[in-house]
């Protein structure tokens, strides 16, 4: 076997291993509205979030000219 597909099936493995301990809902109360979801979505969403965020600001600083 492929050594990326090993490592692909044992990461899709302990995703779903995440996703099933991650079950409980949580409500998140932000000004005027609440909205409740899963934690383990909570915490994808948080992490994309993140990551776009970090990509943004990165690309930012590399447009600028990198170091000062």
């Amino acid at each position: 076997m492929n050594a990326k597909l090993i490592a692909g099936l044992v990461l899709a493995g302990l995703l779903i291993l995440f996703v099933l301990q991650n079950t409980a809902v949580v409500t998140i109360r932000f000004l005027l509205w609440d909205v409740a979801v899963s934690r383990a979505l909570m915490i994808v969403l948080v992490l994309a979030l993140g990551l776009a965020l970090g990509w943004l600001l990165g690309s930012q600083h590399r447009r600028r000219g990198g170091r000062r």
